[in-house]
């Protein structure tokens, strides 16, 4: 009697656990996940906004812009004509019409009538944007294209040398370059050309990328402003392969995504994407699916922070304290329904988001029929020597 009335006792207590945290567990339960995103009534503001994963939602999450180069700077193009900077090098040469001029050489021969040119070594525009040319003293080059600057040599010969001609050629181009740094073949500052050049054109004279397309970032500086997109879009889009400017810095960025997979999946664990991105069907998957014997298909989540405009049409109703410019939000996903299946194929994957299965109700259950069976088994011995 005294070993029924224990068991009973063993039983009443245990069934206590159902409900409370003293049961081991993976992470919360299906209700405990809604109940906790509850915003808290004062500032603290620690809840979060759970949303049911539809088309409706599905469409709001797709159209959530991107960062975009061409968003960012514009679809200006190259430069009108690249122009001499500080630091270039210059390479001058000077004709006359006739021979007995200031840059005409002696007649060494009857057959040879001499020479009425003259090249003037290559020249580093210096910091008052100068250089030198004989007989002409100190030509102003800096922000002027090599035609003006043949014409301001012209005019500072004129009367003194033959009908003098002038070509102006840059030797080496710093003032238009680009610098290029990061995850490519060869970092280097990269001239850019007349015709003009575009960011896969800056990168492919660096030599191309180190790493995997879809794990590359281009981060692009201009003017004090940064934009970062993915390498991958500059492929499939060709209006974000803006021209480069002069004074631009391209950084190449390997950025590994990955999300992580967590509670009654095949696989908890730091998923890797092995392509540019991958939709929620597909993270479930690489996830190991569902565990038949502890999952609860009705209580799949995702979780992120969105963008505010996104968080205000997936429910204008959430409070959102002013100043926020990020929300926790929960997507939960109900595997039982067919048509969720097709709506998780359009639904995609950020890099760091979480993939949470919550255990089924009757995994609780069979978590506290365990302990009772674990607990009472000294009793059902102790009785069954007794007898």
């Amino acid at each position: 009697m005294r070993v029924l009335m224990h068991l009973a006792a063993m039983v009443a207590a245990t069934s206590l656990l159902v409900g409370c945290s003293a049961l081991p567990a993976q992470g919360p339960s299906s209700q405990s996940v809604v109940a906790d995103g509850a915003p808290a009534a004062d500032e603290s503001f620690d809840g979060y906004l759970v949303v049911d994963l539809d088309a409706r939602v599905a469409d709001i999450v797709a159209t959530r812009p991107d960062s975009s180069l061409l968003g960012r700077f514009g679809s200006r193009g190259p430069s009108p004509d690249p122009l001499i900077g500080i630091g270039d090098s210059i390479n001058v040469t000077i004709w006359e019409a006739a021979a007995g001029g200031l840059f005409s050489s002696a007649v060494v021969s009857n057959a040879s009538p001499g020479s009425r040119s003259v090249v003037i070594p290559d020249q580093v525009v210096a910091r008052d944007g100068s250089i030198t040319v004989p007989y002409a003293g100190r030509i102003r080059v800096a922000g002027f294209t090599p035609p003006a600057v043949e014409q301001r040599i012209v005019a500072a010969l004129t009367g003194k040398a033959i009908e003098p001609q002038a070509l102006v050629t840059v030797s080496r181009n710093l003032a238009n370059t680009v610098t290029i740094t990061g995850e490519v073949v060869n970092g280097a500052r990269i001239p850019l050309s007349t015709r003009g050049d575009r960011i896969l054109d800056v990168i492919a004279q660096a030599g191309g990328i180190r790493s995997p397309v879809h794990e590359t970032f281009v981060s692009l500086t201009r003017g004090g402003h940064t934009a970062v997109v993915p390498m991958q879009t500059l492929l499939d889009r060709p209006s974000e392969n803006i021209f480069a400017r002069p004074g631009d810095t391209l950084t190449i960025v390997r950025d590994p995504q990955t999300f992580t997979a967590f509670g009654a999946t095949g696989r908890n664990a730091l998923v890797t994407f092995d392509a540019r991105g991958i939709t929620l069907e597909e993270a479930v998957a690489k996830s190991g699916g569902l565990l038949d014997e502890q999952s609860d298909p009705s209580a799949v989540f995702l979780l992120r922070q969105e963008n505010v405009e996104v968080a205000r049409r997936l429910d204008p109703k959430f409070p959102i304290p002013a100043g926020r410019t990020k929300v926790d939000v929960v997507y939960r996903v109900d595997l039982r329904n067919t048509n969720t299946f097709f709506v998780a194929r359009r639904f995609s994957v950020q890099n760091k988001d979480m993939v949470y299965v919550a255990n089924a109700p009757f995994t609780t259950v069979r978590k506290v029929l365990s302990v009772v069976q674990q607990a009472a088994a000294p009793a059902v011995t102790a009785k069954s020597l007794g007898q």
